[in-house]
């Protein structure tokens, strides 16, 4: 258990839970912004990029040490995998959103309808797998 601000109670997973919605919301915050300014716009995904970096290091520093090896060798290995990946292409978009001129490859208005439809309870094409399935 952990404290809060408050001087409340909270699981770890509880509050790991609570900054993923916290992160996910951020994201489709700037998915949904209609702000000219490109860096104005990004203001909530770097922070949520900011969040996810230090969400990673806890998880790779204080949680997974303590988790038993044995039966979770595969899934760790995934998800070190991801983490890495993931962290890879937050320094690329990091890079992006900081000079937007840079980089032409922003998302296009029906990318950006495409994603918000599906974060809003759409549902994945019929047969679709992630490439490493």
């Amino acid at each position: 258990m952990t404290t809060t601000n408050h001087g409340e109670h909270t699981s770890l997973a509880a509050a790991f839970t609570h900054e993923h919605h916290e992160i996910d919301d951020a994201i489709e915050a700037y998915l949904a912004s209609d702000e000219p300014e490109p860096r104005r716009r990004a203001t909530p995904l770097l922070g949520a990029l900011e969040a996810l970096r230090r969400h990673i290091y806890l998880e790779e520093e204080i949680v997974f040490p303590h988790l038993p090896e044995g039966p979770l060798m595969m899934a760790m290995m995934v998800m070190h995998r991801e983490h890495g990946e993931l962290w890879r292409r937050m320094d690329a978009l990091v890079g992006q959103l900081q000079d937007p001129a840079a980089s032409g490859d922003d998302v296009d208005d029906d990318e950006r309808a495409r994603v918000l439809a599906l974060l809003e309870g759409g549902t994945l094409p019929p047969g679709w797998v992630c490439r490493d399935a």
